[in-house]
């Protein structure tokens, strides 16, 4: 389409650099695109830039689960996404007191969005990075919780990268794993933290889950039990009461222990299962039962497993 004729316009004036902008940080975010953050990791050779969704390393139970999602490659492969790797001749001046390399500024730029903020492993790459870069950073247990989990898994993440870590390049191990470690007894060196170690930890992280997402119904289920059946259940373990939905609806393939029941228990479930269908959803309780079973079967399997391992790391450090 073709303009309407009429009097020339001067050219706008040039605004000086930066003016009528909105500074880093701030401005509307596109949609979508809001709940993005970058990640500095560094690796042996080099720093390689993610995005993931910032409310990764938000939330009460961060410290203490945010570890399991990056013991699975599949998943640790859909949390973050690798962004850009560089190697550096000489990492040790890529940030330093005085700045940022140029490289590693271009890269660290290219990718970060104005509206959000930076993960560092490091509160000195923290004040440097805000102070050169004018960049918003995040450091603390959280990101290192992320940092430990992409290190976790850094041939996969990070598949350029060709050195191993040294000890001086490893993270300290993850808050999460070493709660869970310490509640089974078990104290090691984040050098000794073997890949098997960390699967078997991430077994017995899922049994616990079990337990505690199954608590509530399973007391209720208790209390009903006592009700129904007139059968005290307050000296039970969720195992046992668990077991006793399979003594009610599936007696013939009861795998749980069964100390707990007389015959006069089992014949007395058993004929009550008809006013327990009258309450209870039957197919999501026998669900409950086999799960809560089969944590225990895994938890007692995988705390024999643990320990084991953990003996032969110590021996193999002597």
């Amino acid at each position: 389409m073709s303009r309407r004729p009429g009097p020339s316009l001067p050219p706008p004036a040039k605004k000086p650099k930066g003016e009528g902008e909105p500074p880093k940080g701030e401005g509307d975010p596109p949609k979508g695109e809001d709940d993005i953050m970058s990640v500095l990791f560094e690796t042996p050779s080099g720093f390689a830039i993610f995005h993931c969704c910032a409310s990764l390393i938000e939330g009460k139970d961060v410290l203490e689960g945010l570890w399991v999602k990056f013991t699975d490659n599949f998943d640790a492969y859909r949390l973050v996404w690798l962004k850009q790797f560089k190697t550096f001749e000489d990492k040790s001046s890529a940030i330093m007191q005085n700045g940022v390399n140029e490289r590693l500024s271009k890269m660290i730029m290219k990718f970060h969005f104005p509206w959000s903020k930076l993960a560092v492993a490091k509160p000195e790459y923290k004040e440097i990075v805000e102070l050169y870069l004018n960049i918003s950073c995040v450091h603390g247990p959280a990101v290192m919780e992320l940092m430990w989990g992409i290190q976790n898994c850094m041939q996969l993440l990070v598949p350029m990268e060709k050195q191993k870590l040294t000890e001086a390049d490893r993270l300290p191990i993850s808050e999460g794993l070493h709660a869970l470690l310490s509640r089974y007894g078990c104290v090691v060196k984040p050098e000794m933290v073997s890949e098997e170690i960390v699967n078997v930890a991430s077994a017995l992280f899922w049994c616990e889950s079990v337990e505690k997402e199954n608590e509530t119904p399973l007391r209720s289920l208790g209390c009903l039990i006592n009700r129904v059946s007139g059968i005290n259940c307050d000296s039970w373990s969720f195992l046992t009461i668990a077991t006793a939905i399979q003594v009610i609806w599936c007696p013939e393939e009861i795998a749980g222990p069964c100390e707990e029941f007389s015959a006069k228990k089992i014949s007395r479930l058993f004929e009550d299962r008809d006013t327990y269908d009258a309450y209870l959803d039957k197919y999501e309780c026998v669900r409950t039962s086999v799960v809560m079973i089969k944590a225990h079967d895994v938890r007692t399997r995988s705390e024999k497993r643990l320990k084991f391992l953990v003996e032969q790391a110590k021996a193999s450090e002597a």
